[in-house]
């Protein structure tokens, strides 16, 4: 893929710069110096994401045509053997949101810091509804191997508030990510307060209620005092296929195994069942944790399959 490296064309006579703050198909809301404009592509084929600052050629009636990409900082994509879904872009953190009840996979929390880490963008873990205590410290043990790397996470109630995390996002370009059922439309709602009103606009745009809930969208955060901040709110998932990960870039995002590279007896070692591993050692003595080492052999299997059903990647 080459989405990272496309380079900005020169802009024909009266384009402009933007920023794209909702993606959805090949029509985009931008937020340009000329107020908020519903735009296109040229091409039949569509590669801008959420975060994406562009180069647009304004029409008529509130319209625009996307010309160029701006190159970008990062992107934060998911992908399986036949598919990928750009998420969004130019991200300084992700948020990666669970909570107490119901139950959230772990392994979805590793998934979500491989993209970030892959990205060289910063995971924070905000788990939610922390004022049901009852469910409070078994989800602070599921976090354990996260917090005992040095991730940070952030207990908030989003139905008190969530009291203290705007001023945490403050000069941050940063987007939600978790499992539907997180909680995080209503930690959306508590941090954004014309955050609805945003989602119904849009949507009468589009004469359509049903892009509500599968699109992402990119929210100023004007009272920031730290620079120019941002937050996306992104529609709740259940798989972070990492397909377009190589092999090099999944065990380095583990960042537990980054000192161990290149410290195995073998070059070509697969931390199998080699004599001589630095991981297996590591596994064996507990400076790996056995959750974190279950999930990369998980992911890797994933990304092997992946391959192989599309050498393509």
């Amino acid at each position: 893929m080459s989405h990272g490296k496309q380079q900005r064309k020169k802009g024909g006579g009266g384009s402009v710069d933007g920023l794209i703050v909702a993606a959805f198909g090949r029509h985009y809301e931008v937020l340009t110096p000329e107020g908020r404009l519903q735009c296109y592509t040229r091409g039949k084929k569509s590669s801008f994401a959420c975060g994406d600052r562009v180069q647009l050629t304004p029409g008529g009636d509130g319209q625009g045509v996307i010309d160029s990409l701006v190159p970008r900082r990062n992107l934060l994509w998911r992908s399986d053997a036949f598919r990928e879904k750009l998420i969004a872009a130019n991200l300084s953190h992700i948020l990666i949101v669970v909570a107490t009840e119901p139950g959230f996979s772990d392994l979805l929390v590793s998934r979500c810091i491989v993209a970030a880490e892959s990205q060289d963008i910063t995971p924070l873990i905000v788990l939610n509804k922390a004022d049901l205590g009852e469910r409070l410290d078994a989800a602070r043990s599921q976090l354990a191997p996260f917090r005992a790397l040095g991730y940070e996470v952030i207990e908030v109630s989003a139905m008190q508030g969530a009291t203290g995390l705007l001023d945490r996002l403050a000069g941050l370009q940063s987007i939600l990510v978790g499992q539907s059922g997180m909680g995080k439309s209503t930690l959306t709602n508590a941090l954004i307060p014309d955050a609805q009103a945003a989602t119904r606009e849009i949507s009468e745009a589009l004469d359509s209620g049903k892009h509500t809930t599968t699109f992402a969208r990119l929210y100023p955060l004007e009272q920031s005092g730290e620079g120019t901040g941002w937050l996306i709110d992104s529609p709740g998932l259940q798989v972070f296929g990492l397909a377009h990960v190589s092999a090099d870039e999944l065990a380095e995002s583990f960042i537990e195994f980054r000192p161990l590279l290149g410290r195995c007896r073998f070059r070509d070692c697969r931390h199998e069942a080699e004599p001589g591993c630095a991981l297996l050692e590591a596994l064996a003595d507990g400076r790996i944790a056995p959750r974190r080492f279950e999930h990369y052999r998980t992911i890797r299997s994933e990304i092997a399959e992946a391959k192989r059903l599309n050498p393509g990647w």
